[in-house]
């Protein structure tokens, strides 16, 4: 599922902005976090409030090496809104929560560095 996070990694192959156009990223606050232990990989599963349009919505990430369940109540997060839901063990995961990998492999999260409203999409 995961591609290559070598930072030295080349690029991907080319595509159209039409391509980039069909993935739908958004920036939702967290209104609850939980552990997920059950997860392969340190998760947490999240619910995250992306505006009256797209509304709550679940998703299990794996950033509990980094980051603990309480702490991220009311941060702001990306995520992408318009894949399927994947079932996670026995958790349903409706959107991706977004990262990058630190140099050990951890997940850091991905959001915007000023508070923008629920929903906003990435361009």
């Amino acid at each position: 599922m995961h591609l290559d996070h070598d930072p030295a990694a080349p690029p991907a192959e080319t595509i159209d902005f039409a391509d980039f156009l069909a993935v739908d990223v958004r920036v939702g606050t967290v209104v609850a976090a939980e552990p997920f232990p059950e997860a392969r990989k340190p998760s947490l599963k999240l619910r995250i409030d992306f505006g009256a349009t797209i509304g709550v919505k679940k998703s299990c990430a794996q950033i509990a090496a980094l980051y603990e369940a309480e702490a991220l109540i009311g941060r702001q997060v990306a995520a992408v809104v318009n894949f399927p839901p994947r079932q996670i063990g026995k958790a349903l995961s409706e959107v991706l929560t977004l990262g990058f990998a630190d140099t050990e492999g951890r997940v850091v999260l991905f959001a915007p560095d000023q508070a923008v409203p629920n929903g906003s999409r990435l361009f």
